[in-house]
């Protein structure tokens, strides 16, 4: 059966338009080194709440990053929906990554439910606004309002962050 391709707004950062949502995860993965996408991300958000503080990092490097993240939470969202219908099956057999801290034990043995409790917390248009206020604050010599809008969201992306390379890692053990 062949995989249907889509079109997850990467073409931008990845070079290619279609991909299937644990392609896209891998690609992600390939072009962005998760400990330096996690510090790049709590620089952002510290930058965003704190007054007149601005990143240190290039604009186009933030830019970048904004874009990736997108097309990692729509690919994100689409596994959590075919989990939801039971179209993944999750391995017991897997490593415990010295880098994913946020997770729980159980987390790391069943690391869909990551993805299904994230969009349960936050929707699409959440991470989407929190992604666009990070970016935008932390560029700027202003401060986010609300840091609330962009805490939950944060947490959420770092769990997903840290679970996306066990779900790459249970797909091509199968």
């Amino acid at each position: 059966m062949k995989k249907k391709k889509t079109d997850f707004e990467a073409k931008f950062w990845s070079g290619t338009r279609k991909h299937t949502a644990i392609n896209l995860l891998e690609t992600f993965f390939q072009f962005n080194d998760l400990a330096a996408t996690k510090e790049t991300l709590n620089e952002m958000v510290q930058s965003s709440v704190q007054k007149n503080t601005r990143i240190a990092k290039e604009p186009a490097e933030i830019f970048y990053l904004y874009q990736s993240l997108r097309s990692f939470i729509l690919a994100a969202h689409q596994i959590a929906k075919k989990a939801k219908k039971g179209k993944f099956k999750n391995s017991t057999e897997v490593s415990f990554p010295k880098t994913a801290i946020s997770l729980s034990e159980k987390e790391h043995r069943n690391p869909l439910c990551v993805f299904q409790n994230a969009f349960k917390v936050c929707t699409l248009q959440d991470f989407d606004d929190f992604l666009s206020a990070t970016a935008y604050f932390s560029l700027g010599n202003f401060s986010c309002d609300t840091e609330k809008k962009i805490i939950i969201p944060y947490f959420q992306l770092i769990k997903l962050l840290e679970a996306a390379p066990l779900i790459v890692e249970n797909c091509y053990k199968k």
